[in-house]
């Protein structure tokens, strides 16, 4: 495998999560929206600058993005005290307690689709391989 089949990986998996993913609360967020939202409960209190630069989208999407995120309750912003000129973006406690308390995202069907079959051992055997490759890719702390 090499980089270019590694990305086309990771891009199917990603489609393959997204058919998985129930619907959040406020609608079925676009794939920049999910970028966006996951980049900011990985990174709690970083700048919609900061934001932008690890997502490599246009300020101007991000902002937007985080202006319908925040009337949908689901991110709040707040002035950098250390530059008043930057905004600080973070999840709401409500969209934490989402977050930690909601149901898993079951990925059976999806899986059986992608790989043609409804067999649950051949089903089981992926997911197996994709826990132990999630395993080792986690980031470390």
């Amino acid at each position: 495998m090499d980089g270019f089949e590694l990305f086309q990986l990771g891009r199917r998996l990603m489609k393959l999560g997204e058919q998985a993913m129930p619907e959040l609360e406020f609608h079925r967020p676009s794939a920049p929206t999910r970028t966006i939202l996951f980049d900011i409960a990985d990174n709690p209190g970083s700048s919609i600058s900061d934001v932008t630069a690890r997502v490599h989208f246009p300020q101007s999407q991000v902002s937007a993005c985080v202006a319908r995120l925040r009337d949908a309750g689901v991110v709040e912003t707040l002035t950098d005290p250390g530059d008043r000129r930057r905004t600080l973006v973070r999840l709401t406690a409500e969209a934490l307690s989402y977050a930690q308390t909601r149901p898993p995202a079951e990925i059976d069907d999806a899986l059986a689709a992608a790989i043609n079959t409804d067999d649950p051992a051949e089903i089981q055997r992926v997911k197996e391989a994709l826990d132990a490759l999630a395993g080792l890719l986690r980031p470390r702390d």
